[in-house]
């Protein structure tokens, strides 16, 4: 690991590139339904290659959806959040994992930056249960700030160590990549609103709390 700060345009970068992974594999499908229908003039094949389509543009929307949020600039400087919105967004990204959403966030409306952590920790949340379990979601706000718990629960539970370490002393991995890059990513954002993490992991559950620096 080393202490050196990333470069704006590496950050920049690497969190495109995440939002291209995400998507690449969807709009793919679609191009491959399409030069079926362009090949193919048997009544099931073109039935298929549409109904591939409509499932591929829906992934894709909804993944883009979610990484307008929880990476890009919605709303503009100094927006605020809907996170019944935030919440309907990120059920829809997960119903294509293995996770089920337990929302219980108690704020109508978070900071964009708050809004981005919760959302980043769902996702590192997701990674831990790949096997399947339930992401518990919950976010209160008060006078000295917000506080974002995720708690993923599932067979197998498990944290990398490299994000692990990560989180909790802000260092850049040697080896930085559009994956490595989100955890990260989430550190700077928390520090920038003056949040601190924590993480808790028992067998078949890793926890994780962000909430205002003491």
């Amino acid at each position: 690991m080393t202490s050196l700060k990333i470069a704006p345009v590496d950050l920049a970068a690497l969190i495109a590139s995440r939002v291209c992974h995400d998507v690449i594999s969807p709009v793919g499908a679609i191009a491959n339904g399409l030069e079926v229908l362009d090949e193919e003039t048997d009544p099931s094949m073109r039935d298929f290659a549409m109904d591939l389509i409509r499932k591929s543009s829906r992934q894709a929307s909804v993944k883009l959806q979610f990484s307008r949020l929880a990476f890009g600039a919605s709303g503009g400087a100094g927006a605020q959040i809907d996170m019944a919105d935030a919440g309907r967004c990120a059920g829809e990204f997960l119903e294509r994992e293995k996770a089920n959403l337990d929302w219980q966030v108690e704020a109508q409306l978070l900071p964009k930056a708050e809004a981005k952590i919760l959302l980043n920790l769902l996702l590192l949340g997701a990674n831990t249960i790949a096997r399947g379990g339930t992401l518990t979601v919950g976010a209160t706000q008060a006078e000295n700030g917000v506080t974002i718990s995720v708690v993923a629960a599932g067979d197998r539970a498990r944290l990398s160590d490299s994000v692990r370490t990560v989180l909790l002393s802000g260092e850049v991995p040697e080896q930085l990549d559009a994956h490595s890059v989100q955890p990260l990513y989430a550190v700077m954002l928390a520090e920038e609103v003056g949040l601190a993490f924590e993480i808790a992991e028992e067998e078949g559950k890793v926890s994780f709390l962000a909430r205002p620096r003491a």
